[in-house]
């Protein structure tokens, strides 16, 4: 089971993938009304974070899809932080 320590970081987790979610979503709203938009250095470094959210929110909104920038380069952070997360699982943890 899992402990509280653990239970509060993937509650983070899944807030900060909720807000990048978020964030893709209302830089679309805001490219269909013309509006001010959000940088697309923000949008990459706050998937950085919240690479779930960011994928998602690509997906959903069909949002940054045909810039290899964000098609390319998401996947590749989603594979880097999964390989980071397994290197630190088996070295450090188990």
């Amino acid at each position: 089971m899992m402990d509280k320590i653990g239970m509060v970081l993937l509650c983070i987790y899944g807030a900060v993938n909720l807000a990048v979610f978020l964030l893709y979503g209302i830089d679309k709203l805001k490219a269909k009304h013309d509006k001010w938009r959000i940088p697309e250095k923000t949008l990459i470094i706050a998937a950085v974070f919240g690479i779930l959210g960011g994928l998602t929110g690509m997906m959903v909104f069909h949002h940054k899809t045909k810039k290899p920038k964000f098609s390319v380069g998401l996947p590749i952070i989603l594979f880097a932080e999964a390989a980071l997360t397994a290197l630190v699982y088996y070295k450090l943890i188990k």
